[in-house]
C-alpha cells in the first residue's frame, strides 16, 4: 500500500479517490494535486511510478497542511475560542451545535444520546 503524508492509501482505487483518505485532502483538493502534478486522475494508485508518488509527496509537503499539523492547528483554533471565552468556544465546552443550529428538535450528534429527565406527576 502507497503511503501519503503518513497515510496508507489504498491502492485499488483510482488515484483521484485514494488521495482523499489523507486527513484534509477533499475531493477538489485531490484534483487540483493531480492538475498541478500532471497526473492522470484515472489511474490506479498501484500503477503511480515512484517518480509520480515523489511529486505527489512533495507538493503535498510544500503546499498542504494534512494529518497531524492539520489536526494540531484545529485543535489549537477550538482551545482559542475556549480560552477568550467567545460565543463558539462556550459553544465548544458545552458540547453544543457551534455555527447556529437549531437544538430544540435537533442536534442528537453533538448533543448525544437523550438524557430522560423525570417529568412532573399529573396534577390531580
Amino acid at each position: 500500500m502507497p503511503r501519503i503524508a503518513g497515510t496508507d492509501i489504498p491502492d485499488r482505487k483510482m488515484i483521484r479517490y485514494s488521495l482523499r483518505y489523507v486527513y484534509g485532502i477533499g475531493p477538489k483538493t485531490a484534483d487540483d494535486i493531480l492538475a498541478a502534478t500532471g497526473i492522470d486522475p484515472t489511474i490506479k494508485a498501484m500503477d503511480l511510478t515512484d517518480q509520480q508518488m515523489s511529486e505527489i509527496v512533495n507538493y503535498i509537503d510544500q503546499n498542504l497542511q494534512v494529518e497531524g499539523a492539520l489536526r494540531r492547528s484545529v485543535a489549537e483554533n477550538i482551545t482559542r475560542l475556549r480560552e477568550i471565552r467567545s460565543y463558539r468556544g462556550d459553544r465548544h465546552r458545552k458540547g453544543l451545535p457551534v455555527r447556529g443550529q437549531r437544538t430544540k428538535c435537533n442536534a442528537r450528534t453533538r448533543k448525544g444520546r437523550k438524557k430522560t429527565v423525570a417529568g412532573k406527576k399529573g396534577v390531580k
